[in-house]
């Protein structure tokens, strides 16, 4: 039987009260027919109207979602590589931990010190070709740096949640590795690579630090953009582009979320 303990219901509240109102009031203020100031002067659409009007921000979702494309599909097809060896390959106890541990750094190391490391070694590789001038290479690089880490961590997760017994099965009916891949590990870890990607590419979409410290002059992002808008002070307009990043973020988080629950 559940006891009602209204402390804790009210700490629930608070808790998604700060996670979400600020969200909600930028959504708010989005819609405001009002200029400047916090005064509610009608409903109007008119500063996202502005938004696919302006260039600039064409251009950094442009980018944006470019950098986030590339990189999420090279991340996707490297992070399921990673676990599928971390998972298959017979390394011993103390490798595993290691690799572990190596996994897991980029997810819980401070962003500016992954950006400062990926700047300092995009210099030295620039000594050697100017393929690595900042720019949408480097940008995509540092962003399938971090990326490939969260995308192994899912699909190793799905893989130790199905078990050995469907590989030792497909073994004893002398599947090669080649049809046990495509026909059986495959079909099973697609949730899991789906949703890993989903993830990746939700991070892409919304990483600032990272790019600003790697990124050119015609590699803008959208974070990017808002950021340097938001030094010449805060606009309707950045509220509406707020707004749909946002609503564009949340749509793989949703899926993701969907497909991990379904599976």
């Amino acid at each position: 039987m559940k006891q009602k303990r209204p402390i804790v219901a009210l700490i629930a509240f608070f808790s998604m009260a700060l996670m979400y109102v600020p969200s909600i009031a930028v959504a708010v203020f989005s819609v405001n027919d009002a200029i400047y100031g916090l005064t509610w002067r009608g409903f109007t659409l008119r500063w996202y109207q502005k938004l696919i009007q302006n260039e600039y921000i064409i251009d950094a979702a442009i980018n944006t979602l470019f950098v986030a494309t590339v990189s999420t599909l090279i991340a996707t097809v490297l992070g399921t590589a990673l676990a599928l060896g971390l998972y298959r390959f017979p390394w011993p106890p103390s490798c595993h931990r290691l690799f572990d541990l190596v996994i897991n750094i980029p997810v819980v190391v401070p962003d500016i010190i992954m950006a400062v490391a990926l700047a300092l070694a995009f210099n030295a590789l620039r000594l050697l070709s100017k393929t690595f001038d900042m720019g949408m290479v480097t940008l995509v690089v540092a962003h399938v740096t971090f990326q490939i880490s969260f995308v192994a961590l899912v699909v190793k997760s799905r893989l130790e949640s199905l078990g050995p017994e469907t590989d030792e099965a497909a073994r004893d009916l002398y599947a090669s590795s080649f049809f046990h891949f495509r026909r059986v590990t495959l079909p099973l870890i697609r949730p899991g690579i789906i949703a890993g990607a989903m993830l990746a590419f939700t991070l892409s979409l919304d990483d600032f630090i990272i790019s600003f410290f790697n990124h050119g002059p015609d590699s803008i992002t959208l974070p990017i953009f808002i950021y340097a808008s938001i030094k010449r002070g805060l606009t309707p307009e950045i509220h509406a582009l707020s707004t749909a990043v946002l609503i564009v973020t949340a749509i793989p988080i949703i899926i993701a979320e969907r497909l991990t629950r379904k599976f």
